[in-house]
């Protein structure tokens, strides 16, 4: 497939990013041995297996110890409990637009998104389908989704990243298919969510509700998260639907600059971060099913990947600031659509 062009890192940022430089130990002395990482609700094998890498190689290039302890929650939810004082080192989230909350609420720099390469997304992926063995509704694509006998699960795109992705996505692609009619495409969504069976709050929840009470025809969720589930679980034989066209879903990360100068603890802050970006960081990310934005590493899991044509969020709805004062701001078209089960 051909990716987005903002998704290859050049040279010279891997060049500066792979050897996972990190300050003198003299410097960080007084630093403390432990940093919290705020994220998105799916990914906690994830960062569970980042984190296993990452400390012992930090020890080993500084001599010190050092702890990564997780918080995962949907990614909004996680961006109200930081400004209600949870004490987050770092957000690894799943939508720009929540750390865009942090900006403004004066917890993370303007400028983050320069910080790192790739607008600050080390990987991406984009919602795809996880259906029942043999595929018993013969679900392909979106128009499937919006049929009177398939009933869906994802999570309540008012409270997840997630499931923004996957209402962002299904309006994307009637768009395409109505020519533009807006009218179409409103109606292809509030046909969308009256078809889900249940909202949880996160991604997590989700799947819980499809794999495990059994609710629903089709989960939708990151194919991250689709791929993991369907390998997770082989005695069910779940199968995964990769729609032909979705929504690019980058998942930025920030350092939440209030508490690491608070804490003293930017520079172990920022080199975790950078660390998601070296080759073993993002192997991780691979192996968990993201496709990834380092080209060797990409190149050398790309078997595993079916192609895909991803719409963006700048192209189809005029970036994220956009989408979210037209569709999920209070009053928005969300609200005019949404359907409570």
């Amino acid at each position: 497939m051909r990716f987005p062009r903002r998704l290859i890192l050049t040279a010279t940022l891997a060049a500066t990013l792979a050897p996972f430089a990190l300050a003198v130990p003299q410097a960080r002395a007084q630093e403390p041995n432990q940093i919290l990482n705020a994220s998105y609700d799916v990914a906690r094998e994830l960062f569970d297996a980042e984190n296993k890498q990452f400390e012992p190689a930090y020890k080993a290039k500084t001599g010190k110890e050092i702890k990564v302890n997780q918080s995962h929650a949907g990614t909004s939810k996680q961006a109200r409990s930081i400004v209600e004082g949870l004490e987050a080192d770092v957000v690894t989230f799943n939508q720009i637009t929540d750390i865009t909350f942090l900006v403004d609420k004066g917890f993370v720099a303007k400028d983050w998104q320069s910080r790192l390469p790739n607008g600050s997304s080390p990987w991406y992926s984009f919602p795809a389908f996880l259906v029942r063995e043999g595929n018993p509704k013969n679900v392909k694509n979106w128009d499937d989704l919006v049929r009177d006998d398939v009933k869906l699960v994802f999570p309540n795109p008012k409270t997840s990243g997630n499931a923004r992705y996957t209402y962002l996505a299904a309006y994307a692609f009637a768009l395409e298919k109505f020519n533009g009619d807006v009218a179409k495409a409103d109606a292809f969504a509030k046909k969308l969510l009256s078809n889900v069976v249940v909202f949880d709050t996160g991604g997590r929840g989700a799947t819980t509700s499809f794999v495990e009470r059994e609710q629903g025809d089709v989960l939708i969720t990151f194919e991250a998260e689709v791929i993991g589930v369907k390998d997770a679980y082989k005695d069910k034989k779940f199968q995964v639907v990769v729609p032909e066209v979705s929504l690019l879903a980058e998942f930025p990360v920030a350092v939440v600059d209030k508490v690491v100068d608070k804490r003293g603890s930017r520079q172990i802050a920022t080199d975790y971060l950078t660390y998601l970006y070296s080759p073993e960081g993002q192997k991780v990310a691979a192996e968990f099913n993201n496709r990834v934005v380092d080209p060797k590493v990409a190149e050398e899991f790309k078997a595993k990947f079916v192609p895909v044509r991803l719409l963006k969020a700048e192209d189809v709805f005029g970036g994220w600031a956009n989408a979210q004062k037209t569709h999920f701001a209070s009053g928005g078209k969300l609200d005019e659509l949404f359907v409570a089960p």
